[in-house]
């Protein structure tokens, strides 16, 4: 009977994976978003790198970094709504985390975890319009350079927190 029952998990077991599962997509997305928000690298050329709070710049080809403020040529209302909306999104997401797991131990059983899908769409929502503003106002006529890894973990963040919002809209909490 022992090899038997050691062959074949217990159902909390499987629920216990399946929650530490969820957790780590969720802290996962939320790495995303920080990192996409700290790090310099949303766009790039050969003698520049920018990111929402500043830029560097190589100065006299002597591979010689230089941090200087964004340029005055970017409005700066479209770029405090990019960075206002990326930290918001940040923000929500923490706090998606923290709704779930106070709706683990408050939440009755067969309920869904509205509450944790509803904030994290919101987070989903900011960081969407945060990229969308920062695609449509940025760069527009430069042909010169390209989005740099931190844009593009931003939209990795976008499509996770889309897809945590929904599956815990889904979820149910187990009735055992």
């Amino acid at each position: 009977m022992d090899i038997v029952a050691s062959c074949f998990p217990s159902r909390p077991l499987n629920m216990l994976k399946a929650l530490a599962g969820i957790c780590l997509l969720h802290l996962t997305t939320i790495f995303f978003l920080f990192w996409a928000t700290i790090d310099d690298a949303w766009w790039f050329t050969r003698t520049l790198y920018t990111d929402l709070w500043g830029q560097w710049v190589m100065e006299n080809n002597d591979n010689v970094w230089v941090y200087m403020d964004i340029p005055t040529s970017y409005r700066k209302d479209y770029l405090q709504a990019v960075q206002g909306f990326a930290v918001l999104s940040c923000l929500f997401a923490v706090f998606s985390l923290i709704v779930f797991i106070i709706q683990l131990f408050t939440l009755g059983k067969g309920k869904r975890f509205i509450l944790s899908g509803v904030v994290q769409l919101i987070s989903c929502f900011c960081i969407m319009v945060a990229l969308s503003v920062y695609t449509d106002h940025f760069h527009r006529g430069e042909k010169d350079g390209w989005y740099g890894w931190s844009y593009i973990m931003a939209w990795f963040g976008w499509l996770l927190t889309l897809f945590t919002g929904i599956m815990y809209i889904i979820l149910r909490k187990r009735v055992d």
